[in-house]
């Protein structure tokens, strides 16, 4: 791909990617196996998450041509671009819980909404809850209160039942 217009198609490609991932993490994998390589891509698939190997020239590019700053510092050396394309958490996670077993996949940083986060901040992103769970904890949250305000409702009712009842049992052991 030598050409001028394959370089420009290469780079429009990159910063699309980098425009619509949910998130980004820029990773040093050097010192992995191709099986090691291999298992993570097939675990990152599995979750809709893209693992890219790129020329950092190229993605300077298209960093700057989708206004993604402070990316500079993290283009040195062999580097691989996951990109999260459905929910934010969910490569970071894959990524730290593939980490902890190889030492050798170090988090250079990360990309949000083209801001560039670093190491910690990928891992603190990894650390939520995925994107299931969040909904799930929000429609437990607001069902909470319509539960509570049922049973609210409910009491005026029992306490009349109640009423009602002791009042039989009066009426009957006259």
């Amino acid at each position: 791909m030598g050409n001028l217009e394959g370089k420009k198609r290469v780079v429009d490609e990159i910063a699309e990617r980098l425009e619509n991932a949910q998130s980004v993490v820029v990773v040093d994998y050097c010192g992995l196996t191709v099986a090691e390589v291999t298992d993570l891509r097939a675990k990152l698939r599995s979750a809709d998450v893209e693992m890219k190997v790129l020329k950092n020239t190229m993605v300077k590019i298209a960093a700057d041509k989708s206004k993604i700053a402070e990316l500079s510092p993290y283009l040195q050396g062999p580097t691989a671009w996951v990109f999260s394309k459905q929910d934010p958490v969910s490569g970071p996670k894959i990524l730290m819980d593939f980490a902890k077993n190889h030492k050798k996949l170090e988090i250079k940083a990360g990309i949000i909404e083209k801001r560039v986060i670093k190491e910690q901040e990928v891992k603190a992103l990894a650390e939520l809850p995925s994107r299931e769970v969040l909904l799930a904890q929000v429609l437990r949250g607001m069902q909470w209160p319509l539960t509570g305000m049922a049973n609210v409702l409910q009491g005026p009712i029992r306490q009349f039942g109640y009423a009602l009842e002791a009042l039989r049992k009066q009426k009957a052991e006259a």
